[in-house]
């Protein structure tokens, strides 16, 4: 009797991972809306149009947890875009759920740490504009109102050790709950000084530059030092040299702390799927975006390649396996089909992604609401989408 149970169980399993879902889920171009994305069709891009709506059918009916948006950009054109339902984030709901809605391309979503990408590129833009003098400045040289930190060998911090997120300085964010305010992430509310007392308080644990350490608390550091050189703050500067050329005019830095107002940057920004997708087609060619330099091409290389000794990572929560971190992007190389790819992306908790690959001239982008369970993403890449490009 159990040998039949367990026959049973696996035709039952084997049935639903092969079930073919393509004639259940008509493929639809994204529409053309004038917001400088071009369109057209998957075919016209050499993609296998079943593979990709039987990855439609297993996202739709919850295969891969709660998937909000899957959006697909090959050979300078957008040519899939898809939203189904879930729920809005809400930090004191359970399960960190809020309204359950009907996603659509015109809805903004919170891409979490995807914001730290964001910031990166921001930094690199007040390089190139002569804003910030280079990344191997201490930090220092910018955080007039906070020179009492400058104690204890930490104006050895660069600013590149921020952006690699080797800063040094002690900062729990994996290790914890993010439930307890013993993760610093959550900490770092409370904290009646503020945010930066909060980060710059923290004790030395390795040398700058010789540990990677997740740390949301690099990047408020960020963020004070572009405020500082620019004279601008986040959502003004990424406002005026970020979106406004790349033709996003809806985004909201909706997450900012309670004593001061300084916006979260670890994590405090929302998009609608097709900015992220104009993000990752920007980064995809170089830093260029409809013929304009958004970001030099040495700041994009800066973000493909790890840091040294950023290798061999494990992103708690996600399938990707070991990866590197860049100038706050995540890297990888991996093998398909006997050929080595190299993948730079953008990620945020909960299933946010901007995944780009050079040699495929193709974006992929992901948002959704996985935040307590694990998130396979990368998984319906190789499974769905890579095996659909001819």
């Amino acid at each position: 009797m159990k040998l039949i149970l367990i026959l049973l169980l696996s035709v039952v399993i084997n049935t639903s991972c092969k079930r073919d879902y393509s004639s259940q889920y008509p493929y639809i171009p994204p529409t053309d809306l004038n917001d400088g994305l071009q369109v057209d069709s998957i075919k016209s891009v050499g993609i296998d149009e079943e593979l990709i709506r039987n990855a439609v059918g297993r996202v739709d009916n919850g295969k891969y947890g709660e998937i909000h948006s899957m959006l697909i950009y090959k050979n300078n054109n957008l040519v899939f875009e898809d939203y189904y339902e879930g729920h809005q984030y809400q930090w004191d709901a359970p399960g960190h759920f809020g309204e359950y809605v009907t996603w659509n391309r015109d809805m903004q979503h919170c891409i979490h740490s995807d914001t730290k990408s964001i910031v990166s590129l921001c930094i690199g833009i007040a390089i190139d504009k002569g804003f910030i003098g280079n990344v191997h400045q201490s930090i220092f040289e910018y955080l007039p109102d906070y020179q009492n930190f400058n104690i204890n060998n930490k104006e050895y911090i660069t600013i590149e050790h921020l952006l690699t997120m080797t800063s040094g300085l002690r900062w729990d964010e994996w290790g914890v709950s993010l439930g307890s305010i013993e993760n610093d992430q959550i900490g770092i509310w409370f904290w009646e000084d503020g945010p930066m007392d909060y980060v710059l308080s923290r004790q030395f644990v390795a040398e700058p530059g010789t540990r990677f350490n997740y740390s949301g608390g690099d990047i408020q550091i960020l963020v004070e030092i572009l405020k500082n050189a620019t004279g601008m703050k986040l959502d003004e500067f990424s406002k005026k040299y970020l979106f406004e050329p790349l033709e996003i005019t809806t985004f909201d830095w909706w997450l900012k702390f309670p004593n001061g107002g300084e916006i979260q940057g670890a994590g405090g920004l929302k998009l609608t799927p097709r900015d992220m997708v104009k993000i990752g087609a920007m980064m995809l060619n170089k830093g260029i975006w409809d013929g304009n330099r958004i970001v030099s091409e040495s700041w994009v290389e800066k973000c493909i390649i790890p840091y040294s000794g950023n290798t061999g990572i494990k992103i708690p929560g996600e399938d990707l396996g070991k990866v590197g971190y860049a100038y706050n992007w995540w890297t990888k190389s991996f093998t398909y089909n006997n050929e080595n790819i190299n993948m730079f992306f953008a990620v945020g908790w909960g299933g946010q992604k901007i995944f780009i690959l050079p040699e495929l001239d193709m974006v992929v982008t992901f948002t959704g609401a996985n935040y307590d369970t694990n998130v396979h993403n990368f998984k319906i890449l190789k499974r769905f989408i890579l095996p659909a490009i001819n």
